[in-house]
């Protein structure tokens, strides 16, 4: 491998972390809003459950999503 070759693939490789964390921003932005909205609903008189479930069931997906990518972006420590 070339000088310029290890160069472009440090380049590549900073550019795909700064699109995983952007990717990490938002999804932690949308787990914030649904935790809002079912704050929210839960507070209602009678709340609506399917609504709640579903949004509880893409919270859930959300923070496994959130999950893989911060493992992407920990580096690995070989003890």
């Amino acid at each position: 491998m070339t000088i310029l070759e290890d160069e472009q693939a440090g380049a590549a490789a900073v550019v795909d972390q700064a699109v995983l964390r952007a990717r990490l921003a938002l999804l932690r932005q949308e787990h914030a809003d649904l935790d809002a909205a079912v704050g929210s609903l839960s507070g209602d008189l009678a709340p609506d459950m399917l609504r709640m479930a579903r949004l509880k069931k893409r919270k859930l997906q959300l923070r496994d999503q959130i999950a893989l990518l911060e493992d992407q972006l920990t580096p690995d420590i070989i003890a």
